[in-house]
């Protein structure tokens, strides 16, 4: 027979008390080895064959160590601690969101005031914006039109100096054409010149071969005398005089064609010139003239737009003024009623005052009446009835007063307003104590 103790004692003691604590935690310090204890028989020896060894974890037998884990104690202090901040942190939050609540209140009723005050301005606002604006584009019209009477005379300046310039180019085209005439007679003489030269040199060379062959002539006959050199040089002088002449006429002819061509060169240069000078003019004009038309633009489209602002801004001012209209007739309401509530309330405490003090006199009355007499009991009954309610408010009181034999008796009624209708009754017997209260 043997006796085992197995680890799932342990651990289901251990999940066991696991359960009731959970901030605890089981060890049971079990060591690496196991150490068994052998039992032998007395004799010496083993143990018959019909007995077994018994072994015992002595593991087992050691006390349980329960310590609190430090890592979740450590875990619960950080987590109470973030609950402290978080605690500090929203009641900071909630001071300033009162704080801001405070600030934009304040602020509300400021922009109200600031508002009120402004609405009664802003038509005025708007109509001097608007007047300064529409004095601005008067302006600018009248600017307008008198850039385009300049423009208009400034464009006539330039068709004037168009037509000029074109009467220059067919002055020139026709001085040109004047000029090839003198400049063809000029080459046609240049050419008579040469060829006139040429003709001198070969009738020089004439002369020569003749007057080669006269003296051989006058050699041999001395009675003839020609003077040939003289005529050959009157020949000569005549065509250098003819020379002479045509030269100096085409040069004086060409010199006064170049003459013109430079004043006409000159003055197409100007007029090209004024031409240029102009078309930049014109230019500038233009883009001037672009860029008013485009400010008009700008400023009328600006104009309606601050039309239409004021217009929305007048709506909007009339609508939160309607509002605030509203507002003040309900709060006149809401005065009003609280008024009639506060009035009503004044008289059902008159009433009550006066119930009061009818109550005060006639107990100290009934005390020394029954002080005095020795009454048994008092009954005091009320009876409340519920009437219609109106606007009105009012307050009734009566009193009545009797007595008998052994008893006495007072009852009185109440009316305030629109409320319930009270009435009130006590009597007293010498013979029972009897207490009622409805």
């Amino acid at each position: 027979m043997s006796i085992h103790f197995s680890s799932r004692l342990l651990s289901s003691r251990s999940a066991g008390f696991s359960g009731h604590c959970a901030q605890a935690r089981l060890s049971s310090g079990l060591g690496a080895s196991w150490p068994r204890v052998a039992m032998r028989s007395a004799y010496g020896g083993p143990l018959g064959a019909g007995i077994r060894e018994v072994t015992i974890n002595q593991n087992l037998l050691a006390p349980l160590r329960l310590d609190a884990d430090p890592c979740l104690q450590r875990v619960l202090q950080e987590e109470r601690e973030q609950i402290k901040t978080l605690n500090n942190k929203f009641a900071s939050f909630i001071d300033k969101v009162r704080q801001q609540n405070k600030l934009l209140e304040t602020k509300w009723a400021l922009l109200q005031e600031q508002k009120s005050a402004k609405s009664s301005r802003l038509p005025d606002i708007f109509e001097a914006q608007i007047a300064s604006l529409r004095g601005q584009l008067e302006e600018l019209q009248v600017d307008g039109g008198r850039l385009e009477a300049e423009l208009r005379s400034m464009q006539d300046v330039v068709e004037d100096f168009k037509n000029k310039y074109e009467d220059e180019i067919n002055r020139r085209t026709a001085a040109e054409n004047e000029f090839v005439v003198p400049k063809k007679d000029v080459d046609a003489a240049y050419v008579s010149k040469v060829e006139l030269e040429a003709k001198v040199v070969a009738l020089m060379t004439e002369l020569q071969s003749q007057i080669a062959d006269t003296s051989v002539v006058l050699s041999m006959d001395n009675s003839r005398s020609l003077d040939l050199d003289g005529v050959i040089a009157e020949v000569k002088a005549q065509y250098e005089e003819m020379v002479k002449c045509s030269r100096a006429e085409a040069e004086t002819k060409f010199e006064i064609l170049q003459v013109q061509t430079g004043k006409h060169g000159d003055d197409l240069r100007n007029t090209r010139n004024e031409i240029a000078e102009m078309n930049r003019a014109i230019q500038r004009l233009q883009a001037e003239i672009d860029a008013i038309k485009n400010q008009r633009t700008k400023l009328e489209a600006a104009i309606a737009e601050a039309e239409e602002r004021g217009e929305l801004a007048l709506k909007d001012a009339r609508a939160k003024q309607e509002e605030l209209e509203a507002a003040l007739q309900r709060t006149k309401q809401d005065m009003a009623w609280q008024l009639r509530e506060y009035q009503e309330l004044m008289s059902v405490k008159l009433a009550l005052d006066l119930e009061i003090a009818t109550y005060h006199k006639l107990l100290e009355g009934e005390e020394s009446r029954l002080a005095g007499d020795g009454v048994g009991a008092v009954n005091i009954s009320v009876v409340n009835s519920t009437g219609g309610s109106g606007n009105g408010s009012g307050g009734a009181i009566g009193l009545s007063f009797g007595g008998t034999m052994g008893s006495n008796a007072l009852s009185f009624s109440s009316s305030v307003g629109p409320g319930p209708l009270k009435a009130y009754s006590i009597w007293t017997t010498s013979t029972s104590r009897k207490s009622s209260y409805n």
